[in-house]
């Protein structure tokens, strides 16, 4: 009897457990290892923020469903691994043993190049506890009177939405403020995207009166400000960091091979550069032959490989390569029941794209239930 052990509950690390539901192993005990029990689906957090979904509808009980796949549900956090014992090292809690190892926990917050921030900024990740956060936020600004200066930090595509869910949902319950949300991005606004979505995400940003900084890196956060990099001091009342995120800190003593940003690298099975028995997905791992964002449709279309070599290294088989689209389609939720999809160098905007989206989401959710 083998000894499948998985750590996080990441988009990669569902799809095995609903393919475990499926087809269970012959001959293998699968345990996973999280810290949160309840597990966001990125793709569907804007859209929450937005007061769009309720928290049940974007996150996926990892309990119920290890209960339906028969899988052990170990609620703890992993914090090292002890490759010559085949050991997880968990926090307050017994060590696990394994045979083969797949890691998903997704990525952490990185906040330590802008002054303050760990004090006074709302990191967006881990993103498995912007739920409560945003919840815990938003009751306190149903009774905010006078101006309210909301300041999202980070021009990707997560703070984009992010700032267009908050001004959308604040508008709605904070009744008795006087509303500013403003982003702030060292580059461009979606910087690694088309022109064409620049353009229309400027334009939505202008017409919804959200202030957009570009070229203005963020150097300082105190109570009640924010220093950019010209200099300037900005109001902000409340600051949401959503800047490039950064690997576990434990990774670092695991031995295993590294990409230059301290993700784990992994070959095109999915499998550590430099060990068989582990692998790893999702924002987690770098596969160093096909570098793709950080972004959770590459996390999602991980799942089905993942799922099936593990199985083959369980069944003595070796694990089959995977290439990732290079291309793929965008869609951002502009918070207001609209979205803009963008795909290479082209972009379109509607309510009927959200509706798109909102059909798309929900569907992958219904497969996790």
């Amino acid at each position: 009897m083998q000894d499948l052990v998985l750590i996080g509950g990441g988009h990669a690390h569902v799809h095995v457990l609903k393919q475990l539901r499926e087809r269970p192993l012959k001959d293998g005990r699968v345990t996973l290892i999280s810290r949160d029990i309840e597990t966001p689906y990125s793709g569907m957090i804007p859209g929450f923020v937005a007061g769009r979904y309720g928290f049940a509808e974007c996150h996926i009980d990892l309990a119920r469903l290890c209960a339906r796949s028969g899988v052990r549900l170990i609620h703890a956090e992993a914090t090292g691994i002890d490759r010559a014992q085949r050991q997880v090292l968990l926090k307050d809690q017994p060590s696990v043993t394994y045979d083969l190892l797949s890691i998903d926990v997704g990525s952490a917050p990185n906040v330590g190049g802008i002054a303050g921030a760990e004090q006074w900024a709302i990191p967006v990740k881990p993103i498995a506890e912007l739920g409560r956060r945003w919840l815990e936020f938003s009751e306190r600004m149903k009774s905010w009177r006078g101006p309210l200066n909301v300041m999202v930090i980070g021009g990707g595509a997560g703070g984009v939405e992010l700032a267009l869910a908050i001004d959308h949902r604040l508008r709605a319950i904070a009744t008795a403020a006087s509303l500013q949300v403003t982003l702030a991005t060292k580059d461009q606004i979606l910087a690694a995207q088309a022109e064409a979505a620049r353009r229309k995400l400027r334009a939505i940003f202008q017409r919804r009166g959200i202030r957009l900084l570009e070229n203005a890196g963020a150097e300082r956060i105190e109570r009640g400000s924010v220093k950019l990099a010209d200099g300037q001091w900005q109001q902000a009342d409340a600051v949401f960091v959503v800047t490039e995120a950064s690997a576990a800190p434990w990774f670092a003593d695991t031995g295993l091979p590294l990409d230059e940003k301290g993700f784990l690298a992994v070959d095109d099975t999915l499998a550590s550069t430099a060990d068989p028995r582990i692998f790893a997905a999702g924002d987690c791992a770098t596969v160093l032959a096909h570098r793709r964002p950080k972004a959770g449709v590459f996390a999602v279309r991980q799942g089905p490989p993942l799922a099936d070599n593990l199985r083959r290294v369980l069944g003595g088989e070796r694990p089959r390569p995977f290439v990732p689209q290079s291309r793929y389609l965008s869609i951002l939720g502009t918070g207001d029941g609209n979205a803009v999809a963008t795909r290479g160098d082209w972009a379109i905007e509607g309510r009927w794209v959200w509706w798109w989206k909102d059909h798309i989401d929900r569907k992958w959710m219904r497969m996790y239930r």
